[in-house]
């Protein structure tokens, strides 16, 4: 008996044939359009070998191997999987997908996980390399202080400023989690097989099976006590502005995807709260920690950051507005629909190089370098949305998703690079 699956260049599965019907327990309606080939492996055979597999498929033609497959069931077996690219508009229209016909062998199969899979595992269910979206404001808010609130490099409390930025760090990864768990528990992510990998629709840690549902709510509450101790530390030698602070960015944070507030499903609200949460906050809290001073400007510096933290959760929610609207989810695609959501993304660009501006205007002295980083900001970002408004509607759109990741990040760290000049 031979299993025959087909799928898209993501995974997404196309087609299932009798035989895997049998080998893997389901049926072909239950899987065609609404899940990725990664459900009949463990977690970290696909974190360490799925891509590899399609990778020289891809380049050699086919690529044969013996490996552990999951049933239905949850019950393993050993298979030997033969994967060859597919090319359904021919080979000169390029490559549309791949097959897999995969046999079950008596053959006894193991799979040797390195110990950088379980790092990669590690990195997964946190979204760790998303990290930039809170640490660049961190060092906003630590550059600012340093250039225009402290005397010398002297008065710069470099303990304070590492404990801020890895509990803010703490902080965004328990956020991440427990958003992951509030997701699966409600079935959003279920019903979500649009989504791009990698850049939307959670991490999959649980669906992959790197993580138990329980699992990953006793990690996020873990994740958050942990800043909560910093938290308190810093509020114990600076003042009770930090407790309110990062109580605030808690709130944000958890409540995100949490019920009964669940801001994301609140027509806006979750994006709103995830500007400030990204943005303002951090660079008030870190400002407050290093100078036991709270300003207007403090807020102002991270605002543009924030707004363009806020883009990276818009364009993400393309493509699974329309999952997301089948469990309530009403974030702003959802809301006003893809093609008006792309001048939202505009609005939101432009807000943020008027931010960027009012600070280049507000700081002591005329800062040439925050002021180029303005218009090389809103210039990329321009670029970015007129690929938008190509693409709002088709898979090209992740091109758009990575780059709008980048322009937050590379804004951030040249915004802080800027102030200290």
């Amino acid at each position: 008996m031979k299993s025959v699956i087909t799928c898209d260049m993501e995974g997404r599965i196309e087609t299932f044939s009798k035989g895997a019907e049998q080998l893997f327990g389901y049926r072909a309606e239950e899987v065609i359009g609404k899940e990725r080939v990664s459900v009949f492996s463990p977690g970290e055979v696909v974190l360490q070998n799925v891509p590899v597999w399609l990778e020289k498929a891809s380049q050699e033609g086919e690529y044969r191997t013996n490996t552990i497959f999951v049933r239905k069931d949850g019950s393993t077996f050993n298979a030997r999987i033969r994967v060859t690219p597919t090319f359904a508009n021919g080979k000169d229209k390029g490559q549309t997908g791949y097959c897999g016909v995969t046999e079950a062998i008596e053959e006894e199969v193991q799979v040797p996980i390195k110990w950088t899979t379980k790092l990669i595992k590690v990195l997964a269910i946190t979204r760790l390399p998303f990290i930039s979206a809170v640490a660049m404001p961190a060092f906003i808010g630590g550059a600012y202080a340093y250039r225009y609130l402290l005397d010398g490099a002297g008065a710069f409390n470099w303990l304070y400023f590492t404990l801020a930025v890895a509990g803010v760090i703490l902080l965004h990864l328990g956020s991440n989690v427990m958003n992951d768990y509030f997701d699966v528990k409600d079935g959003t992510d279920g019903v979500n097989n649009d989504y791009f990998l990698q850049f939307s629709g959670g991490s999959r840690a649980i669906e992959l099976g790197l993580i138990t549902l329980e699992g990953s709510k006793r990690l996020g509450l873990s994740l958050m006590a942990a800043a909560g101790l910093i938290g308190l530390y810093l509020t114990f030698v600076t003042g009770p502005a930090t407790l309110l602070i990062g109580l605030a960015g808690l709130a944000l944070g958890y409540l995100y995807t949490a019920p009964p507030v669940r801001l994301v499903a609140r027509k806006g609200l979750g994006e709103l709260g995830i500007a400030l949460a990204f943005g303002p906050l951090v660079t008030a809290g870190v400002v407050y920690v290093l100078t036991e001073q709270l300003s207007p400007m403090a807020f102002l510096i991270g605002l543009p950051v924030g707004l363009l933290t806020a883009n990276i959760l818009l364009i993400n929610e393309f493509p699974d507005a329309a999952s997301d609207a089948t469990t309530g989810k009403n974030h702003l695609v959802v809301t006003f629909g893809k093609e008006k959501s792309t001048y939202i993304y505009l609005g939101v660009l432009l807000t943020a190089f008027l931010a960027n501006l009012a600070i280049v205007w507000l700081l002591p002295g005329v800062n040439i370098w925050l002021a180029g980083v303005s218009f090389l900001m809103v210039s990329a970002g321009l670029l970015i949305f007129r690929h938008i408004r190509q693409n709002y509607d088709s898979r090209e759109l992740v091109r758009s998703n990575k780059n709008t990741i980048a322009l937050s990040a590379l804004t951030g760290l040249a915004t802080a690079v800027a102030m200290m000049l």
